[in-house]
């Protein structure tokens, strides 16, 4: 019986978590970060300040939760990859992900994340082809900002490129180098 209850009462607490984070994620498209409060993200999400509480110690709680779940669909994506520590550049699929998923980027860009060397891997290949690994880390440093800025403009217009256009936009940028 107890049992029971408490796939029950999961249930209802997944389903309050994902109001909330659907709601301030809505709420951060209009508005600045620091403007957000508890109260405005319970009423969007029709839920008690309680039930915000009872899931997130504050709102930085609430973004670490989300940060974490997009870093976890980012690790879905790539699970071959990461599994087989294999960099083979693909960003199609980061792409479609994006488009697919556009208000989940706009908040996390508005809380202030970006996409960084961690979530991506680099291609050391490529660092030494074009590079001979000097000074490697201010080239990724140069490439990271860059990727974040080419997908915070493509989402600023609202995706209406497609994935295949951003990625050879981001690949001519490799490919125009010549050793």
């Amino acid at each position: 019986m107890v049992v029971a209850l408490n796939t029950k009462n999961n249930g209802r607490r997944k389903n309050s978590v994902e109001k909330i984070e659907k709601a301030y994620m809505e709420l951060l498209q209009s508005n600045e970060r620091k403007n957000i409060t508890v109260s405005e993200i319970s009423a969007k999400a029709g839920v008690n300040r309680s039930t915000f509480y009872a899931n997130f110690m504050d709102i930085d709680d609430l973004e670490e939760k989300i940060r974490e779940r997009l870093l976890n669909e980012f690790r879905e994506i790539y699970k071959e990859e990461i599994k087989t520590r294999s960099i083979n550049n693909d960003f199609l699929k980061l792409f479609y992900h994006i488009k697919e998923n556009q208000m989940l980027y706009r908040a996390y860009f508005k809380m202030g994340a970006i996409i960084s060397a961690k979530e991506m891997n680099f291609d050391p290949a490529l660092a030494e082809k074009y590079f001979k690994n000097e000074y490697i880390d201010y080239h990724i440093e140069f490439f990271y900002n860059g990727i974040n800025a080419v997908i915070k403009k493509w989402l600023d217009g609202g995706c209406k490129e497609s994935p295949e256009k951003i990625e050879s936009i981001i690949k001519s940028e490799y490919d125009g180098r010549k050793t």
